[in-house]
């Protein structure tokens, strides 16, 4: 999955939000807008291929504030799903809050 995939589905499809994503998400003050934004101007990270039923990434995404974003791509049908978002901290990232740490 690349950042051309996701702004792909991001222009033709849709966005399905897990319920424990938007409920973290409140819990943790990050909007919709700023995952969207995310998905659309982030890096990705970290990527894991093995997770199913589709392939998922983290994004790393700083604008007011720095999140995380955790989504996977189903590339037939364009759909991302949003599975959690959070603000990284430097207990399990290094202080770029990109790399995580060994012991973290």
């Amino acid at each position: 999955m690349t950042t051309n995939d996701l702004n792909r589905a991001l222009e033709v499809g849709t966005i399905e939000w897990r319920s424990h994503a938007l409920k973290r998400m409140l819990q943790r003050g990050i909007s919709q807008q700023e995952v969207k934004e995310a998905i659309r101007f982030g890096e990705i990270i970290e990527e894991y291929p093995n997770d199913r039923p589709f392939e998922s990434v983290l994004v790393f995404y700083r604008e007011n504030k720095c999140i995380h974003v955790v989504i996977s791509l189903d590339n037939i049908n364009q759909i991302i799903y949003v599975i959690t978002a959070y603000i990284p901290d430097t207990v399990h990232f290094e202080n770029d809050l990109k790399t995580r740490r060994k012991n973290g």
